[in-house]
């Protein structure tokens, strides 16, 4: 990225689930999962994870991947409907536990969470604080995701 710090950068990616969220990046330094990572209120309770203490409610949650466990499908789900649910997720890979997750919720809840696949070197340049729009479509149309830069 280049700039002075100020400028909006456009990432385009792959649409795993269709919605549009606006909120404030937190870039995980490790993958988290949402079955005992997570508490009811979407803070970080997992004890080894960096971000301990952090809540990821109705923030752009940046991550390489989900860690794990097909509970976790339910686990976002329930956050998708109470409210405490990430505002959008961005991966550098595909997660279908959390695809599912959203998939859910949006059948059942009629609720939607915007989830795109980015590339790693795209992932990279999101760093936690940085305002962030979300916009994924339907598949097989791209998914936009636009950011402060540094």
């Amino acid at each position: 990225m280049s700039g002075s710090g100020h400028e909006p950068v456009t990432l385009s990616g792959r649409s795993l689930h269709p919605g549009q969220a606006d909120g404030v990046v937190l870039a995980l330094d490790e993958p988290l999962s949402f079955w005992g990572g997570v508490d009811a209120r979407g803070l970080i309770v997992d004890a080894h994870h960096p971000q301990r203490g952090v809540t990821v409610a109705g923030q752009v949650l940046a991550m390489q991947t989900g860690r794990g466990s097909s509970s976790s499908t339910a686990v976002l789900a329930e956050l998708i409907r109470s409210g405490h649910a990430p505002a959008a997720l961005l991966l550098a890979e595909c997660d279908a536990i959390l695809v599912i997750g959203a998939l859910v919720a949006a059948e059942i809840y009629g609720t939607s969470l915007p989830i795109v696949q980015l590339t790693d070197d795209d992932l990279a340049q999101l760093h936690t604080g940085t305002p962030a729009a979300v916009l994924a479509h339907t598949a097989p149309r791209p998914a936009t995701v636009i950011a402060k830069t540094r």
